[in-house]
């Protein structure tokens, strides 16, 4: 097998990332079991750095094909909220009635609901000056196992630290302990609660949690 390229994202890769949102929308595995709309998901995890902000995405090939990338953001308050997206998706193209997408739909509204008549909290776009930016990263199985994963990271990272930008912080599923592992590997730390997320479950039902991991860059660094 080649060598793994990273290189900068090109407008040309922008249906391959799309497909790579989808292809790795649950957990890493495909998300076509739960939301079988592959233009709405990616819309949702992948519009925004594709369309506006792509001087922050990079990529990685292998083989000579696009195989995973990560998708910066310097600023989160510019980022779409991927609820807002759904939502419009639901209004313009009738999603939230389509049998493909309905059921999660109705049930982040009704997970909405019970989370908040229950006192646990909703689950709202994390802000702390502290860690201004974020980012998404997803490897297709060919490009995994090989160290891509870190030097992607490790590069935004070196990116934000040379325009000055103070922190990243990035979002990912409790439940997902390779994930979580990975992150704290590359230097990240878990932050603040751990909330439901509306409408997401396990295969078998259970519902899966929000974790936030932060990361102190510049001179503060490894100033807690």
């Amino acid at each position: 097998m080649s060598e793994p390229v990273i290189r900068p994202y090109h407008s040309s890769d922008r249906e391959q990332v799309r497909r790579i949102c989808y292809l790795t929308g649950y957990l890493g595995d495909p998300a076509d079991w739960f939301w079988r709309d592959q233009e709405s998901f990616a819309d949702m995890f992948s519009g925004y750095y594709t369309d506006l902000e792509p001087e922050s995405a990079l990529v990685v090939e292998v083989g000579g094909e696009v195989s995973g990338y990560l998708l910066g953001c310097v600023d989160s308050r510019r980022a779409w909220n991927p609820g807002v997206v759904a939502a419009r998706h639901a209004l313009r193209r009738g999603l939230a009635f389509r049998p493909s997408t309905a059921r999660i739909y109705w049930r982040s509204i009704t997970d909405l609901v019970h989370d908040l008549l229950s006192g646990q909290g909703t689950l709202a776009p994390f802000e702390d000056e502290r860690y201004p930016a974020h980012l998404h990263i997803d490897l297709l199985p060919v490009a995994r196992g090989m160290g891509v994963g870190a030097r992607l990271v490790r590069r935004w990272l070196e990116e934000l630290t040379a325009k000055g930008v103070p922190g990243c912080h990035l979002e990912t599923i409790l439940e997902n302990t390779a994930a979580v592992a990975f992150f704290e590997a590359v230097g990240f730390r878990p932050a603040g609660r751990n909330l439901p997320i509306p409408g997401w479950r396990t295969p078998d039902g259970r519902r899966h949690h929000s974790q936030v991991m932060v990361q102190d860059l510049g001179r503060d660094r490894g100033e807690h």
